[in-house]
């Protein structure tokens, strides 16, 4: 559960975003199959702009991080 609070937190969104942008450098690096890593890393930006953490439904909890960190608080 840890994981996911830290997931869900400023600084896991942040995380998130940060190897987004890696990942998708290092697929337009490759280049050629590179792509799929470009894709993936495009989901881990999105998911952090948009403060999704989509591996909480996987544990019953909210997909929304804000929802998730209310629940968290009680």
């Amino acid at each position: 559960m840890s994981v996911l609070t830290f997931l869900s937190s400023t600084a896991g969104r942040w995380t998130r975003a940060v190897v987004g942008v890696i990942l998708i450098a290092l697929g337009v690096a490759l280049g050629g199959a590179g792509w799929v890593l470009a894709v993936v890393g495009l989901v881990f930006v999105l998911v952090g702009a948009l403060d999704v953490c989509l591996l909480a439904p996987l544990a019953g909890k909210p997909l929304r991080g804000a929802a998730f960190r209310a629940a968290a608080a009680r």
